[in-house]
């Protein structure tokens, strides 16, 4: 595939990044392998992540061991996944769900970009939209929706100007987050009661492992977006480890930091940044209600501009120079309307929240993993912009995961599915249910079409 996309952009930090989902041209490549530790670990570090901790223990009744066990899982194997798809980024120079439509077909992949469009530039934002704004306003004193309104404004600037402003804001603010978090996640931890008793059961268990999953995974449709603009001689060895080590040990400390800070006990705030921060002394309070602050538009910056990449690739033109920032402008308004609306019952949105995103996520990895398996050590660059291209196997095998998956594991507040209805100790295994089927129903479906693009 070659490259489409004017040279000129380069490594120039303060250019709004042109064009949209076209190959990056080699004269702008640039960066190190490195650099996605902190892309991966300072979006993490922010009260989104601190919250999956929490409800470990508060909602689904573990201990804060059975709680730690659960975060290494879920993470661990969400990590995994992005560090494959990560090493992948540079070699074809297009965002990750363009990448996609190799597994998918052309059209096929309109349904997963669909879904990555709406998760990120919607779903995400409008998620961390709120938990950045309750930080803001407990350190400020300020109304909550005028805090809501200053960190969106943020937000949507660095995103609009696009790749390298949104890469230097990830490394520069990592240094505060990554001081701040560990300061206080050492006072949590010496304050927690880590050996307190739970009535943790298998079913509350493997519910905190498929949050915690939901909410590591939920990086891996942005993967390839931030290592595409790297040389293509970068080692893939080192692209995977950096930025699936970032995205690990951010995810996994907080957490348990999280469940560490829900042993403490404390009387209940309606502003779950504040309950957080209550178990500090004042200056590191306040210290780290500006880090979530930090931390929200660290992560939101990366949803609006992911969310912008995969609107386009749903094969959307724009006959516009700076058709991704527009397209980003349009995702912060929507997923500042949600954000809004999810002011009143933040915590209990979240947790649906993150185990719906699961439920896509589990079928699209296993499509995408097992077609990466059979297309090992080949060339596919001419299939991402071919139109013509089917792969009637990919969408397919991610359409029977999805619903069978969903249909019988599913558990939900608005629906359980009939397993976890008649056995409650399976907790919610929807995103493993949905893995396997769709890795083994692509390979079944492709097995005598080895050779056939």
């Amino acid at each position: 595939m070659t490259s489409t996309e004017v040279a000129g952009y380069g490594d120039k930090v303060v250019a709004v990044e042109p064009g949209g989902i076209e190959p990056v041209a080699d004269a702008d490549r640039h960066g190190r392998p490195r650099q996605l530790a902190w892309t991966w670990a300072s979006p993490n570090l922010e009260f989104a992540t601190v919250f999956v901790g929490v409800l470990a223990v508060t909602a689904f009744g573990l201990s804060f061991w059975q709680a730690a066990l659960a975060a290494v899982l879920g993470n661990g194997l969400g990590a995994l996944a992005h560090a494959v798809l990560s090493a992948r980024g540079p070699r074809y120079g297009v965002p990750q769900m363009v990448l996609g439509r190799a597994a998918f077909g052309y059209r096929g992949n309109v349904l997963p970009a669909a879904l990555m469009s709406v998760m990120a530039g919607v779903g995400w934002f409008a998620v961390n939209s709120v938990s950045g704004a309750f930080a803001l306003t407990s350190l400020t004193g300020l109304p909550v929706s005028a805090c809501l309104v200053l960190v969106v404004a943020l937000q949507i600037v660095i995103a609009f100007f696009g790749h390298n402003l949104v890469q230097a804001y990830e490394k520069y603010v990592f240094a505060v987050l990554a001081v701040v978090f560990a300061v206080a996640s050492v006072v949590i931890f010496a304050k927690s009661s880590p050996g307190a008793a739970a009535d943790g059961s298998l079913g509350g268990f493997l519910l905190a492992v498929g949050t915690a999953f939901g909410y590591t995974a939920g990086w891996n449709p942005y993967a390839a977006d931030y290592t595409r603009y790297l040389p293509k001689s970068a080692s893939r060895r080192a692209i995977g480890l950096y930025a699936g080590s970032g995205l690990f040990l951010s995810t996994t400390i907080l957490m348990l930091a999280g469940a560490a800070s829900a042993t403490i006990g404390g009387p209940a705030d309606a502003n779950p940044a504040t309950a957080f921060t209550g178990h500090l002394p004042g200056f590191l309070a306040a210290a780290t209600l500006l880090a979530i602050t930090l931390g929200a538009v660290a992560a939101n910056v990366l949803n609006v501009y992911s969310g912008a990449l995969a609107f386009l690739a749903l094969g959307v033109r724009l006959p516009l120079a700076w058709r991704r920032a527009v397209v980003a402008l349009a995702f912060g308004a929507v997923g500042f309307v949600l954000a809004w609306l999810g002011l009143a019952d933040a915590g209990h949105a979240y947790e649906n929240f993150l185990l719906v995103i699961a439920y896509w996520i589990g079928p699209w990895l296993g499509v995408l993993l097992a077609d990466h398996h059979l297309r090992r050590g080949t060339e596919f660059g001419e299939l991402l912009t071919d139109r013509r291209h089917r792969n009637v196997a990919g969408f397919t095998a991610f359409a029977v995961g999805l619903v069978v998956s969903v249909g019988l594991f599913a558990n939900q507040a608005l629906y359980t599915a009939p397993i976890p209805k008649a056995v409650p100790a399976t907790g919610d295994l929807t995103f493993a249910a949905g893995f396997v089927l769709a890795a083994g129903t692509y390979l079944l479906l492709r097995r005598q079409r080895t050779g056939v693009p």
